[in-house]
């Protein structure tokens, strides 16, 4: 037993310790190949997540956290998993943890929708809050805002993120989430006018005339 520790730590001292061209071609070797591997356990991962094959999932996730368990983007990937399939105590502890290797907007967004879901509604407030500050112009993150906002009945609050997150990204979806806001605290003219908007753009659209589109493509 003593020989064959004694023979672990000579082997392990020359590996670490040695410099020679061979050494390091066989290490660039071994590192690419457990980076295929770790790349197509990832593709997997997110391919069975979006197919909600959730089983499939979790077990490429767990191997790369085996090989990197420092690896952020896994624990938040496996935190939207458990949200998925509302195991919300395992979904905030990975997203917690992935804040804690690598802080970032998204992360936070995630764990303030499940601190929401959980009814955790202050401390979805306070990582909603957070995430804005890092990233002030994304829609998602005011439109997740004025939901946790509305649970907690301050309709002010609610009604100015779901306006700020329609000038940020003004479309059909976010006029009509401020004029549902509006008709919800009794601003019903205000309302109206976004309606009477919609229903004009709308016709506009539909009176323009079609472009043709070529039968085959132009490279």
């Amino acid at each position: 037993m003593i020989y064959a520790f004694i023979v672990v730590l000579v082997i392990t001292g020359w590996t670490v310790y040695s410099t020679t061209a061979a050494d390091n071609a066989a290490e660039e070797y071994v590192t690419k190949k457990v980076g295929d591997r770790l790349q197509r356990l990832w593709d997997d991962a997110l391919t069975s997540l979006k197919d909600n094959k959730f089983l499939r999932a979790e077990r490429a996730l767990l191997t790369i956290l085996k090989f990197d368990e420092k690896n952020a983007a896994a624990y938040n990937r496996l935190g939207i998993l458990y949200a998925k399939q509302h195991n919300l105590e395992h979904a905030i502890e990975c997203f917690e943890i992935s804040q804690s290797l690598e802080p970032n907007a998204s992360t936070l967004h995630n764990l303030g929708m499940v601190y929401m879901e959980d009814g955790k509604l202050q401390k979805a407030v306070q990582a909603m809050e957070s995430a804005m500050e890092e990233e002030n112009e994304v829609p998602i993150r005011y439109i997740a805002y004025a939901k946790v906002q509305e649970k907690l009945g301050n309709e002010k609050r609610m009604v100015e993120s779901l306006e700020h997150a329609a000038k940020l990204q003004p479309n059909k979806q976010t006029y009509m989430l401020v004029a549902d806001a509006y008709k919800k605290v009794g601003r019903d003219e205000d309302a109206k006018k976004i309606d009477d908007a919609m229903k004009k753009a709308n016709s506009k659209l539909a009176k323009s005339p079609k472009v043709k589109q070529p039968r085959k493509m132009v490279v």
